[in-house]
């Protein structure tokens, strides 16, 4: 699909979601939206939840009203289930990794565990759940986040 042009990404739109694209959409969002529904299709779709707290969210939404209520949505969550898609921009390329029954799901392998999957993004050894943004920075004293207030 990355060699394809505007010309060929509205075709294959149009064998995905059997309607013509948007004419608004320029290259690279057609080709994002294709990928991710291909993907979806494929591994699983976003799960219940997080569909609620997109279909919840307003165009006008601060980015930090956003951020707050996918940390609310975060927070009620204790593990990973399948279907979750982990996306980590690394070395100026976005990385998506689909959770799945057996482990972590990336470029059509399957890993054991988030640790694995970065280190064959990086090269180098990460903890992966840090390395996703799943585990918070040590938090500060109560005393200095009332203070940046």
């Amino acid at each position: 699909m990355r060699d394809l042009d505007v010309k060929g990404l509205r075709a294959r739109w149009q064998s995905v979601f059997q309607r013509r694209a948007p004419l608004h959409l320029p290259r690279h969002l057609l080709f994002a939206v294709v990928a991710f529904r291909i993907q979806a299709d494929r591994l699983g779709d976003l799960d219940h939840e997080t569909k609620k707290v997109l279909d919840r969210t307003r165009a006008n939404d601060s980015g930090s009203a956003m951020a707050n209520r996918l940390k609310s949505l975060d927070q009620k969550r204790t593990d990973l289930t399948p279907g979750t898609v982990l996306v980590r921009e690394w070395d100026r390329q976005s990385h998506r990794v689909m959770v799945v029954a057996d482990g972590f799901a990336w470029t059509g392998q399957t890993y054991d565990s988030l640790t694995k999957v970065a280190f064959a993004i990086t090269g180098t050894r990460w903890n992966g759940p840090r390395f996703f943004g799943l585990r918070d920075k040590q938090a500060q004293p109560r005393s200095e986040a009332r203070d940046e207030v």
